[in-house]
């Protein structure tokens, strides 16, 4: 199929039909690089330019006809319309008609209407004099990874909001979820700018990846993998002696093949003369599933972090795979990406109970983000950053209002359809329910070894492509829309952390008794009256709290004080608004030498050692008297809990409070001051009678234990000598 030239904007377009006059046909409210591209679409869908307009206007909203956007929306309708029709072509992003058509859609998409050209050209030419500048004073380009150095401005190019709206058309080429982190992939060296260059060699190496994926499946790896009807062989790694894949077990490593399907791994052990049998691992079961990197190392050592551990609920041991590399370890990051997508797809599918075409449909797009990710791997030549960024439910399952995000999906995937999409026409006039239906079936029917039950692919021919609506927000799109909402909120949050975040044990240290210092202040204060310093003010504080207590309006005090926190915000939020908040001042801690640090750890060791050492004392306390290893003590606390229980009974919680609240209160007081040190003092021995008492059950248990030991030595020997 010829999809159509390129031509540059300003330039008169050839190849539009005549009218009877003589006079090219032209759609006034479109600029000259948007006509030709109208016309192109109208071609392919063997229509001519004004009918097409004419079914736009038919079938658009009202909405969508508003003069302000009148030219973008028909430019959208015709692209959609028309590669809906052009993917269906046999290779067709190894067509390089194709490709600059798509690119061209793109540009034209920036620059819709007849009245932008004026105001593009002069966007363009202070474009170019800022990379001219920027040239003199770096006097260096624009690297693809290295190794394709190109400017920005040596050619048009697509910006964000043309790739994300249009790029989602072309399945293989983008998803709607993830397109936002694949054109910052693609355009990660290029200042955010797509050059043609780069979108054609990432488009090649898509068909390569699809291409790739339909040849690796041979009947001797169906055989060897007994592979069912249903799955799709997505990656096959370690057949490369330069780029093996070891099995570890411990003390030793074995070599294999690993492969990867829509619905499992499996490992073959490399034997003498072919592979030995598969361990299949279901990743489509739910048997919570857990992939995460792991170190290997010669004879068990943890040394080397490029391997990838899985366990589940069924597997005792965790199967630990690596991927040996002289430097990094970008091919273990790749397998932990792909196989924690296909574990996230199958996720789910169950959690939303897919079916049939809609689960068909679901792990495609499994299989497609990964063809992605492979591509621009290829692409950059480097994996990107973040590659599960890159693949659809992995990225649903990682950002903020990513389950809103998915569950839109799995709506669209279960009713394709919709209640509120527009109604375009067919090839055959007839009209369809829907435009932003991401039909993948056809897709998946054509990679996979079988065609999907229900999948009527004479009928898909007429299906648009794209998960958009003309003029209009899908729900998947409001979802992805308030998911990176959310996404700048939380990486503006963690920015903020990241930027007072401090190192050094002693320097936190500083910071945290700064922040904590009204807290400390109102804690001294406390203690001043609780000691009665000054007899006034505590005498003051222990009767209002009394009084307080008494008339039982202790309920209100955490209500009260969360409404002054409440005041106290709302001051600082509209009173003191253009104030500028007070820094925070830290003093700098003297400076301290590792060895001082050291004794400092040594000593923060001993105290959490001697704090362990207490709750296992008071434990072994708390199983002594109710086992009443200590009878005098015992008799003691059974008599206590009796009369608190005849306390808790007989007298209302108001008076309890208050009686706990004048004895804490007042134990300092000078008048009781000789009776409460008195009191400490027999508590003291107390306690540290029943700490010698309170091992007791500890010895009679290591008593037992060494008996029963003596009992097995016996009974050992006895059997030795009858064998004798």
């Amino acid at each position: 199929m010829m999809f159509g030239a390129t031509i540059a904007d300003g330039e008169q377009p050839r190849g539009l039909d005549r009218s009877s006059s003589g006079t090219r046909k032209w759609i006034k409210e479109l600029s000259s690089l948007a006509n030709v591209v109208v016309g192109h679409c109208a071609r392919i869908l063997l229509l001519q330019p004004e009918e097409l307009q004419q079914h736009f206007e038919e079938q658009a909203p009202f909405s969508a006809r508003h003069p302000s956007c009148y030219a973008r929306n028909l430019l959208e309708y015709s692209c959609f319309q028309a590669l809906s029709v052009a993917v269906q072509v046999t290779d067709h992003l190894s067509d390089k008609e194709f490709q600059r058509l798509s690119f061209d859609m793109m540009l034209a998409w920036e620059l819709p209407s007849a009245t932008s050209r004026q105001v593009a050209k002069n966007e363009q030419d202070q474009t170019l004099h800022r990379g001219s500048s920027v040239e003199d004073e770096e006097d260096t380009g624009f690297f693809c990874s290295g190794l394709i150095p190109m400017m920005v401005n040596v050619e048009s190019t697509v910006g964000p909001d043309a790739f994300i709206r249009l790029a989602p058309a072309i399945p293989t080429v983008a998803n709607v979820i993830t397109v936002h982190h694949q054109f910052d992939a693609l355009t990660a060296s290029t200042a955010g700018h797509l050059p043609f260059t780069v979108y054609d060699k990432y488009l090649v190496e898509i068909d390569k990846s699809i291409k790739t994926i339909k040849g690796q499946v041979t009947q001797a790896l169906v055989k060897a993998l007994q592979l069912g009807m249903k799955e799709t062989v997505i990656d096959i790694d370690g057949t490369v002696t330069t780029q093996p894949v070891l099995q570890d077990k411990g003390i030793f490593t074995w070599p294999g093949r690993l492969t990867l399907t829509d619905h499992s791994l499996y490992f073959e052990a490399t034997g003498i003369v072919s592979y030995d049998k598969a361990k299949k691992v279901d990743l489509s079961a739910d048997l919570n599933h857990v992939v995460k990197p792991d170190l290997t190392g010669p004879w068990g050592a943890r040394l080397f972090d490029r391997a990838v551990m899985y366990k589940s609920s069924i597997i005792l041991k965790p199967v630990v795979l690596e991927f040996p590399e002289l430097t990094g370890h970008t091919r273990r990051d790749y397998w932990l990406a792909i196989i924690r997508e296909v574990v996230s797809a199958h996720q789910f599918i169950r959690t939303y109970q897919l079916e049939g075409v809609a689960k068909a449909e679901a792990l495609a797009k499994a299989v497609l983000g990964i063809a992605r990710l492979k591509a621009t791997r290829e692409t950059l030549h480097v994996l990107p950053p973040r590659p599960e960024t890159l693949l659809t439910y992995s990225s649903g399952e990682d950002v903020p209002a990513g389950d809103l995000v998915l569950a839109a999906l799995a709506e669209t995937l279960r009713h394709p359809g919709g209640i509120n999409q527009q109604k375009v026409a067919d090839l055959d006039g007839n009209q369809s329910s829907r435009i932003n239906a991401s039909s993948v079936a056809s897709i998946i029917a054509s990679i996979g070894p079988s065609t999907p039950k229900g999948v009527d692919k004479r009928k898909e021919i007429s299906l648009p492509i794209g998960e958009v609506l003309i003029g209009e927000m899908t729900g998947l799109e409001k979802a992805i829309v308030q998911s990176r909402d959310s996404s700048k909120k939380v990486m503006l949050a963690q920015a903020t952390v990241e930027g007072v975040r401090v190192e050094g044990i002693g320097m936190n240290v500083a910071v945290m008794k700064e922040l904590l210092g009204p807290l400390m202040a109102f804690s001294t204060w406390l203690q001043s009256v609780l000691a009665w310093e000054e007899p006034l003010k505590s005498f003051t504080f222990c009767v209002v709290i009394s009084y307080i207590i008494y008339r039982g309006w202790l309920v209100y005090i955490p209500p009260f004080f969360l409404a002054c926190m409440a005041g106290y915000m709302a001051y600082f939020r509209y009173m003191q608004k253009d104030e500028q908040i007070p820094e925070v001042l830290i003093p700098t801690p003297p400076g301290q030498s590792t060895v001082e640090q050291l004794l400092a750890l040594q000593q923060a060791l001993a105290q959490l050692e001697g704090f362990i050492q207490s709750s296992n004392i008071m434990l072994l306390k708390s199983r002594a008297l109710l086992l009443s290893v200590f009878p005098e003590a015992t008799n003691q606390i059974i008599v206590l809990l009796l009369a608190c229980t005849a306390a808790l009974l007989l007298l209302p919680f108001k008076w309890l409070v208050l009686i706990s609240f004048l004895n804490l209160f007042t134990c300092l007081m000078p008048a009781r001051l000789e009776t409460t040190a008195r009191f400490n003092r027999r508590m003291s021995e107390w306690c540290i009678l029943e700490r010698h008492s309170c091992w007791i059950p500890l010895r009679l248990a290591v008593i037992q234990c060494a008996a029963q030991l003596e009992k097995i030595d016996l009974i050992r020997a006895y059997h030795a000598s009858e064998s004798d």
